[in-house]
């Protein structure tokens, strides 16, 4: 498996296996919406020969800091449980350290996001329409610059 970042010719890919691993299409169309609008701050795609298997996306949050939302992470259905989310998940962040980001948002499951050093207590503090006991973030820096105040996603969120 390769990790790199997503390229025009994965375009197409990335939307059907977004499709593919929710079962519809509101997902792929948040990524197409995202990319359009410039939010795709980080995307990056597994590849297995020539087939994209996995795609996760970063874009940036509106925050009192440098912080960026992971959604979605996508690996297709017969390529699941086998890590290929955990290795996006593990490239993305790591992306976003070395690019100057203080944190990740992200809104999911805890056992699958704590591992990656996603907190449930530092994200609530914040203020946002997904805030709740599924809603983590992740300091890329040491500790967080604050410990409250409002974020929010990029604006194609709210399409959902």
């Amino acid at each position: 498996m390769l990790i790199r970042d997503e390229q025009p010719e994965d375009i197409d890919s990335v939307r059907d296996l977004t499709e593919r691993a929710f079962g519809q299409a509101d997902e792929a169309q948040l990524v197409d919406a995202l990319r359009r609008d410039g939010n795709n701050a980080i995307s990056l795609v597994a590849t297995e020969g020539d087939i994209v298997v996995g795609h996760v996306l970063l874009s940036p949050m509106y925050a009192p800091f440098r912080a960026l939302g992971l959604a979605p992470l996508s690996v297709l259905p017969d390529h699941q449980n086998r890590g290929i989310g955990s290795a996006l998940s593990i490239a993305a962040l790591e992306r976003a350290r070395v690019g100057g980001w203080d944190a990740v948002f992200v809104l999911g499951d805890n056992a699958y996001y704590e591992r990656f050093g996603f907190r449930a207590d530092l994200a609530a503090g914040f203020e946002c329409p997904y805030a709740g006991s599924h809603f983590m973030v992740a300091p890329l820096r040491g500790a967080l610059p604050v410990l409250s105040g409002r974020v929010d996603y990029a604006p194609a969120f709210a399409a959902l």
